[in-house]
This record gives C-alpha cells, structure tokens and sequence, in this order.
C-alpha cells in the first residue's frame, strides 16, 4: 500500500525560549519490505544541527530551537510503501543486542498488575497463540481512552487505573512478554485509519521476538498484528527511546502543542486534489 504522509507538529511558547533541544524520530525504517519513496523533515524556528542513527537504527535529528523563539514547528511529509506481513519484521538488526529487550525499564516494571494478567494467560499455547491472547487480556483489561496518560504512565499504572492508550497498551504488553522471557520492544509509526485522513497523533504499538520467527508486530489497542496501513518510525526498549519528539528547554515560557496529521492513501489523495481543484460549473 502506497500511503502519503503530512505530520506538522507545533510548539507555541508565551515567552521566547533561550536555548532548547529537541530531538526527532519521525522518518520511517527502511526495512522489513516498507520502502520510503520520499520523505522530508522541515523547521521552523529552529536548526538541524544533526543527523545520526541510534542504537535501534532509528534516524534522528538533533534540532535547536532559535534562541528567543516564540514557536517551533517541525513538518515531516512523504511518502511510504508498505507491505502485507502480517507483523513479521524478520531477523534482529540494529546495534543493541537481543538480549536487551528483556531488560525492563521504569515504564515496564512488573508488579501485581501485570502478574494478575500472566496468570490468566494459558500456559500450554504456542509462542504466537500465546502473544496474541496476552494481547486480548490487556486489551481487555486497560480500556482505550483518550487523556487518561501521560508519557510517565508506567504499565502497572495503566493497569491500575484500568484505562490508557495505545502508549500505555505496548508497555503493558512489553512488560508482560518480558517476564515471559520474550525480547519485546516499543514502536511508534503511523496508521492508516479507515475512513479517517486528519489524526491529532502518531500511533504506538509492540513487537516481540519468537524463536524461528524474528520479531512480530501486536497492536493491542486493535488487537491485531500490524497490515499494511502500518508505517513503522522508531523501536526502543519504551516510549523514551521512540518517542516522536523529545527534548529540554531552558526558560519559564509555558508551551503550547499543536499536531496537524494526515495519513492517507494515493486513491484518497488524488480525489482531494481534484475535489480543490474543481470549482462550479
């Protein structure tokens, strides 16, 4: 599937900001049959002063934000074609050892929450039987709501207060198939939704490695494995390290967001252009 992308993200300040760094992870892996056919970064605001690859493999840019700026504005658009796999990614790549990715993490920590989960998870299926109904469970237990998070919900947090989003899903995903013994990684990216252009943000899910396999995409919110309306962005052990945009600012200004996203298809995009190029007959 051929999707088309635009992403404009904007940080308004009441008061100009001295000194900030941000850094992005918003260009699509090339890998695992997605191939990026065109992809750009633009600023406003602020300078990319550089471009590296982690250690997931993920692209970011270092941004700094222009010194006594009132707003930043960061737009990515392109464009991605993206495979049928149903979840399979394939082989372990990157520079971070597998081994890693049993490694929990503050937001993955395993408490009574996530322990309460596993021990209504059969024990007898097979390896993707069994991720795909600790998937359920979750989906289950932590109903998808909208403003109920923050990026310091950890998984027994979402647990706890039975609700999140799809954040607070992967890393209570993450953190169970760890303590399973499964390597298991966050990833944010891109969705195609059914009948739906404008978004107003990115969209996360989990992946974890089986033996024989590779890593294998479960999109908990939805409970299914990634299709072809998913763009894969950034992996890390959690929301910190694929996080879209992070970064620190110097100041007192308060900060004000704005996400403009439109993902669509070819099809969707062409009968927009034709739909703003045809006037009253």
């Amino acid at each position: 599937m051929r999707l088309t992308i635009f992403h404009r993200t904007t940080y308004g300040y009441d008061a100009g900001v001295p000194y900030g760094l941000q850094q992005v992870r918003l260009t699509p892996k090339a890998r695992a049959g997605q191939r990026i056919i065109d992809w750009s970064i633009e600023v406003s605001g602020g300078t990319k002063e550089l471009t590296f690859d982690d250690e997931h493999n993920n692209a970011v840019d270092l941004i700094r934000i222009e010194p006594g700026a009132t707003e930043l504005s960061i737009i990515c658009r392109g464009e991605v074609e993206t495979p049928q796999t149903d979840g399979i990614i394939g082989g372990h790549g990157g520079y971070a050892p597998l081994w890693l990715f049993r490694r929990q993490t503050s937001l993955t920590q395993v408490g009574e929450g996530v322990r309460g989960i596993l021990a209504d998870l059969k024990s007898d299926d097979a390896d993707i039987s069994r991720l795909h109904a600790l998937s359920a469970l979750i989906r289950d237990r932590v109903d998808y709501q909208v403003g109920t998070s923050d990026v310091e919900t950890s998984a027994e947090d979402a647990i706890r207060n039975k609700q999140g989003v799809c954040q607070d899903h992967a890393h209570v995903f993450i953190a169970a198939a760890r303590e399973l013994g499964y390597p298991a990684r966050y990833v944010s990216g891109y969705l195609k939704i059914d009948d739906v252009i404008d978004q107003d943000a990115t969209h996360a899910w989990a992946e974890a490695y089986v033996d024989g396999v590779g890593w294998i995409g479960f999109d908990i919110s939805n409970v299914i494995s990634p299709d072809e309306r998913y763009v894969r962005v950034a992996t890390g052990l959690d929301y910190r390290g694929a996080a879209p945009i992070s970064g620190m600012r110097y100041g007192s200004a308060q900060e004000e967001l704005h996400v403009d996203l439109r993902v669509q298809t070819q099809g969707q995009q062409q009968q927009q252009s034709q739909g703003s190029t045809s006037g009253p007959s």
